[in-house]
């Protein structure tokens, strides 16, 4: 079997049912989100982001950080505790704290429950809309003059309208002050907030001309900027230093994103030759092995790795720029020590357990089937290791593992009578045991939503 289509170090994900902000499902012109899963990225995340939850009084295992491929500066959080950040806000970024600072400000949303609220809210807007066209009418009819009707129902829902906008922007106001409350109990700049609300102003004055400031969902950039400089004016003791140390990795991070994701004639112009940096070269190799220039991207990957031999994502690079060049035997090594140094990390074991299987020797099967098996226990959402998992089994000649691991995928992207099937012909041949009751499982829970 083939590489399966990577960017960053992993597989990216189309999502038809992430949430994102501004976008509507029925525009068939908008393009489909698009979900990238990388470990150094959210490893870099949660490393802004855990401090903050537990700053916050949140358990930073119960929040999941989902990255969007979206050039803006956005980030934002949805029901069931999911943060969506997009590779905009850390590409366009001069800083770690320019990032940190969002990231703050959406975790005073989800200590709020802010999310939680907006369905009662918006239930209650259209509420008191729907009553202002019901006493609209009966005015109207009294009245024997359509236009008291027209005037009432339309000044009813602007009402709705103006008081479902204030509610959103005492949100907005509520999170700011939450978010420099986080930054000060950690001892973190917010410096680098208040550059973020300046980006942002200076964006939406190219826009945007006149508007009526009332019925904006967000306070106006100014009036936030405003109020985040005169806090870090009186606090200025509290200085950059205590995330000093997130400097470097997100610096690297950022030249990773803008090497896969941007035009490569401009990854080229901002990272050129004469920039000697250890993001420069990160970049570079990136960006060769776009080009399919897989020996240059090697060597660039091997100096930085002479000065950074402990660094896991370097490893996982020069690995998947080994195996997506044809050479999957020679890309368990780096792997390997990509492993090593990062023993947690579910995707690089992922990825261990690809090249294992595609090296070609079937002594590596099982070792594979270890690794994807740590994998999925981390976890248990990604159905590409199910469906690698199934390969490896298949190729050992287990096919009763196989089919379950296939009914297992088939289940994770919607596919039920596929799951379904497997599932029958898993639990067929499968022994008694967990496997077995698992594949039972699967086929009697879909019995009733797909009869056939």
């Amino acid at each position: 079997m083939g590489a399966l289509p990577f960017v960053l170090s992993c597989q990216v994900v189309s999502s038809r049912s992430a949430a994102a902000q501004g976008r509507g499902s029925g525009n068939p012109q908008r393009p489909p989100i698009v979900l990238i899963r990388d470990a150094e990225t959210e490893t870099l995340l949660h490393g802004f982001a855990d401090p903050l939850y537990r700053a916050a009084g949140l358990d930073p295992r119960l929040i999941r950080i989902t990255l969007v491929r979206d050039r803006a500066l956005n980030a934002f959080v949805t029901t069931g505790n999911r943060m969506f950040i997009h590779t905009g806000l850390i590409q366009q970024a001069n800083s770690a704290l320019e990032v940190i600072g969002p990231i703050a400000h959406e975790t005073g949303h989800v200590a709020h429950g802010d999310i939680s609220r907006l369905p009662e809210m918006a239930y209650q807007a259209m509420i008191q809309s729907l009553g202002s066209l019901l006493i609209g009418a009966a005015a109207g009819a009294a009245s024997r003059n359509p236009g008291v009707a027209v005037g009432a129902a339309l000044g009813g829902a602007s009402m709705a309208e103006r008081q479902f906008m204030s509610f959103s922007r005492a949100q907005e106001e509520s999170a700011d002050q939450s978010a420099l409350g986080y930054l000060d109990r950690l001892g973190w700049s917010a410096s680098g907030m208040m550059a973020m609300f300046s980006r942002l102003e200076q964006e939406e004055a190219l826009v945007v001309n006149r508007r009526d400031p009332y019925l904006l969902t967000h306070p106006m950039t100014r009036d936030r900027f405003n109020f985040v400089q005169r806090h870090v004016q009186a606090k200025s003791s509290v200085g950059v230093a205590a995330t000093a140390a997130f400097e470097a990795p997100f610096q690297m991070v950022k030249a990773k994103l803008n090497a896969f994701i941007d035009n490569p004639a401009i990854v080229a112009r901002n990272y050129p030759q004469s920039d000697v940096s250890a993001p420069g070269r990160y970049a570079r190799a990136v960006l060769d092995h776009r080009m399919g220039h897989r020996d240059s991207s090697v060597r660039l990957l091997d100096s930085l790795l002479a000065e950074q031999p402990t660094n896991p994502w370097l490893n996982e690079l020069k690995g998947q720029v080994l195996f997506e060049g044809g050479q999957p035997k020679a890309a368990i090594a780096p792997y390997m020590q990509a492993v090593r140094y990062a023993p947690d990390q579910p995707l690089i074991r992922q990825s261990l357990g690809h090249a294992l299987i595609e090296s070609g020797d079937p002594a590596n099967l099982r070792q594979a089937i270890t690794q994807l098996q740590f994998a999925q226990r981390q976890t248990r959402d990604d159905d590409r290791t199910w469906h690698l998992l199934g390969i490896a089994w298949g190729r050992l000649g287990d096919i009763g593992e196989a089919n379950l691991a296939l009914a297992e995928e088939a289940m994770l992207v919607g596919d039920i009578p596929t799951a379904r099937r497997f599932a029958r012909q898993a639990a067929d041949v499968l022994p008694s045991g967990p496997s077995k009751l698992r594949a039972l499982d699967i086929s009697n829970a879909v019995k009733k939503e797909n009869r056939l």
